[in-house]
């Protein structure tokens, strides 16, 4: 499956459009994170647990995404978004949303 933001495929015309496709990913930062991520910015630098948590909600959008398109018998996903948003009364929950249109090349 080829995964890319761009509207098209350079070298691979589009052949079938079949339609759009999403995943959504919601996760949260435990206590332990909160604190880590406390201490980085208070100190400056990179939070690594966070990244990490970030990595993982993006990987998981993107596979659920995937999955769908394959359902549909696409081959390709193009003109894809990543969203990223905070929920929960402390901002603690992450949500990773994306979207793409599902194609046959």
């Amino acid at each position: 499956m080829i995964l890319t933001t761009t509207p098209q495929i350079e070298g691979h015309p589009i052949r079938e459009y079949k339609g759009l496709v999403t995943g959504e990913t919601i996760i949260g930062a435990n206590v332990i994170k909160d604190i880590k991520a406390s201490i980085r910015d208070f100190f400056g630098g990179r939070s690594g647990s966070y990244e990490k948590v970030l990595i993982e909600a993006k990987e998981t959008s993107l596979k659920e995404m995937t999955e769908r398109a394959q359902r549909v018998g696409a081959n390709a996903i193009v003109g894809i978004d990543i969203d990223y948003e905070t929920l929960g009364e402390s901002n603690s929950m992450l949500m990773v949303a994306t979207s793409g249109t599902a194609v046959v090349i």
